[in-house]
């Protein structure tokens, strides 16, 4: 079956396991193993893509993976890793968000039969009445073991937030999940980012206790967690100016979420492409030691843009924000945006600027292109857009102009509709031509 924890071990993937003795026993028997996901949005975002990715990686070694989409403890909130109580979800809220990352979930791990299970634990979550719960598992826990667990204890020294009775549970439900997947499934392995170690540790213990009160002889559960991920400049995870990077195309666009990768620090590219691809040990090194000799080309940073873009979504799409980038950002090149469809046109330019333009001004001799620079704003006079053009300095759809008397015609137009104009090498206003 081969060695998983040694595999997650060289990328950096192993913080804190349940059993030193895990390694052995997973390279000698096939183990059912369970992450879980929060539906508090409609798409999973690349903070969640680790858990998927080593999901995938347990497959890969001849293990069972269970995803569990948290339909039920959605309805709660984790305060693992949070400062205050988020708001309440309702059930078309979570309904919905289920059915948008499963999508997601299905774009990675094997679901077909025989391969990868997908749960929500709403299923038996509503079916729990609060007596029986109490009864039969609340008994299993001192409120001083569960006030000694990191996420407990960080929210109840914030005086000002605190923790509710609500999220308080939370843990006590995360480990009856463990037990029940452990008694319908035979799930006996629960993964997990660092701070989830606290409740994966609580359903290790439920399960032992459980069996121990059933006298019975399965084995027991084990857990195995993460590093949390964070970025050497500071910034969080997964964050830009705009927002989170999702892994669903309706909420970042394969373009940007290419881009994202492609602007990795330098100190974090081998990391990342440890953590997110499946790239072999000597591979990732030859492209660290090409990276550092050369940092201007980003080596490392398109094969790790490469890589997860295609893995989340697809090969056409993956070739599509290449191209996408390269229009944009390898410097004025015969042809200029021409070859990129309208798609991937407007992903490349959304972040820019735009304005309206009536179709009348390009027709016949057209207008001039030091009118449209001012215009544009890019340029804020006359006399600053002819220098820019006698220096080299003034992109139409990504071709240099070079002459101050050239007209924009309609056979300018990208797609019959659109012009591009390029300050430097980062600035882009987009004019949409109308009428």
């Amino acid at each position: 079956m081969g060695d998983i924890v040694a595999e997650l071990t060289w990328r950096g993937l192993v913080h804190q396991t349940t059993d030193p003795d895990l390694g052995r026993k997973l390279a000698t028997e096939k183990f059912t193993v369970y992450c879980g996901f929060d539906p508090s949005s409609n798409s999973l975002h690349v903070g969640n893509l680790m858990g998927l990715l080593n999901l995938r990686r347990f497959q890969r070694f001849g293990h069972r993976p269970i995803a569990l989409a948290g339909g039920g403890t959605g309805f709660i909130g984790d305060p693992s890793g949070k400062t205050q109580e988020r708001s309440l979800l309702t059930v078309e809220q979570l309904e919905r968000n289920i059915a948008g990352i499963e999508k997601v979930m299905a774009q990675i791990l094997d679901f077909s039969p025989g391969g990868a299970v997908l749960v929500n634990n709403a299923d038996w979550l509503r079916k729990l009445t609060l007596i029986d719960f109490l009864r039969d598992t609340g008994k299993h826990f001192t409120v001083n073991t569960m006030l000694e667990k990191e996420s407990v204890r960080a929210r109840l020294e914030d005086r000002e937030h605190g923790i509710s009775y609500t999220e308080f549970s939370y843990m006590l439900l995360q480990a009856y999940d463990f037990l029940h997947l452990y008694e319908q499934y035979g799930c006996r392995l629960q993964v997990g980012g660092s701070d989830q170690f606290g409740n994966i540790t609580a359903g290790c213990e439920l399960i032992r206790r459980v069996e121990a009160q059933r006298g019975g002889n399965r084995p027991g559960a084990d857990g195995l967690t993460w590093p949390l991920l964070t970025r050497s400049d500071g910034r969080k995870f997964g964050k830009t100016e705009s927002g989170a990077i999702w892994l669903s195309a309706e909420r970042t666009s394969p373009y940007e979420f290419y881009q994202y990768w492609i602007n990795t620090p330098d100190s974090d590219a081998g990391r990342f492409l440890r953590y997110f691809t499946d790239l072999g040990e000597a591979e990732i090194r030859d492209l660290e030691t090409r990276s550092a000799a050369a940092p201007q080309e980003r080596i490392a940073q398109r094969a790790l843009a490469r890589s997860v873009t295609e893995l989340v979504h697809g090969v056409t799409e993956r070739e599509k924000a290449e191209q996408a980038a390269a229009a944009l950002f390898g410097g004025s090149r015969e042809g200029g945006l021409s070859g990129l469809d309208e798609q991937a046109l407007l992903q490349a330019v959304k972040e820019a600027p735009s304005g309206e333009l009536p179709k009348a001004r390009l027709e016949g001799e057209g207008t001039l292109f030091l009118d449209l620079m001012v215009e544009s704003g890019l340029w804020p006079s006359r006399g600053e857009a002819k220098r820019a053009v006698q220096g080299g300095g003034a992109n139409l759809n990504n071709v240099r102009v070079a002459d101050l008397g050239r007209k924009v015609t309609v056979g300018d137009l990208l797609h019959g509709k659109y012009l591009v104009l390029r300050k430097g090498k980062k600035d882009y206003f987009l004019f949409r031509v109308n009428g």
